[in-house]
């Protein structure tokens, strides 16, 4: 159903999650139920022709989860991709053309667009804080604030608008924060547990003031996200990091937008993280049209 295109640039932004299949039969299972009661009053052998165009610029992503609706309604039905995943769209620009039977590809067109619009969305979103800081040597990360049940779907599209992700979830690094240092005591406490409990995990403190920073520093964590640190809080712990000679990697946290971007990325922090690319979803707007019988 899909071409070679789609997969020479999922090598440039990582695999496809393995549970696209899985996320577009539950999303399938949430909109047709017992059975679309609208399609049917189309002629069963009906076939037809659409095009998805997009309605504003934009960055595409999801492509793949649009093409499982479809294969899972009637693998019959043929998509053709004028762009990939990660590409940048214009307003106007045909996305795809679908050809074959009229009944499923009506019953697949919301649930299709559903995934194309809001990892696009997603994807643009990203792109925008990406290009602000285009360099200054800053990397934009993702966080774990994500739809319920779309992470890996959202984690992709990051990718897609040129950022990386953080921890895909509590598995994969440990991420001590004020909750977790209030329990074990301090942070000291905290990052002796985590090489204790976790062999080889990356571990990651998040810090609040510039006394918890000194004792994070102290620490030697992989990563220490600074939360919520002014301009020059952020470039006084850069210095204070730079000057010990095994500098720790610094994330910044906490108020970050577009408008503020450029100025936290230009303290010299590595990564900033944003919630909002994957919190604050606007879906791209798109259509579809059926344009004329295939």
């Amino acid at each position: 159903m899909h071409g070679g295109r789609h997969a020479r640039t999922a090598v440039l932004i990582g695999n496809l999650p393995g549970d696209i299949e899985a996320q577009v039969a539950a999303a399938l299972r949430e909109d047709v139920g017992g059975g679309d009661v609208t399609a049917v009053l189309v002629p069963e052998g009906e076939r037809v022709t659409a095009e998805v165009i997009a309605r504003e610029d934009a960055v595409l992503c999801g492509t793949a989860w649009f093409d499982a609706v479809f294969r899972a309604l009637d693998a019959g039905l043929r998509v053709s991709w004028t762009a990939e995943d990660g590409e940048r769209i214009a307003r106007d620009q045909v996305l795809c053309r679908i050809e074959g039977r009229a009944r499923p590809l009506l019953t697949g067109e919301r649930t299709a667009l559903n995934f194309l619009q809001m990892l696009s969305g997603t994807a643009t979103a990203t792109r925008q804080y990406v290009d602000a800081v285009a360099g200054t040597g800053c990397t934009i990360l993702d966080t774990r604030k994500t739809l319920p049940g779309l992470r890996l779907a959202q984690k992709y599209a990051v990718r897609c608008g040129g950022a990386q992700n953080h921890r895909l979830g509590l598995h994969d690094m440990v991420l001590i924060k004020e909750n977790h240092i209030a329990a074990a005591g301090s942070i000291t406490a905290a990052v002796a547990a985590a090489r204790r409990l976790s062999p080889g995990v990356p571990i990651e403190v998040e810090v609040e003031t510039a006394a918890e920073l000194d004792e994070a520093l102290a620490a030697k964590p992989d990563v220490i996200m600074l939360d919520e640190f002014d301009e020059p809080g952020l470039r006084a712990a850069v210095e204070r990091n730079r000057a010990l000679g095994r500098p720790a990697k610094l994330e910044a946290s906490g108020s970050v937008s577009l408008a503020t971007i450029c100025a936290i990325a230009a303290t010299g922090v590595d990564y900033i993280s944003i919630g909002a690319i994957t919190k604050h979803v606007r879906a791209l707007d798109l259509s579809l049209r059926i344009t004329i019988p295939s």
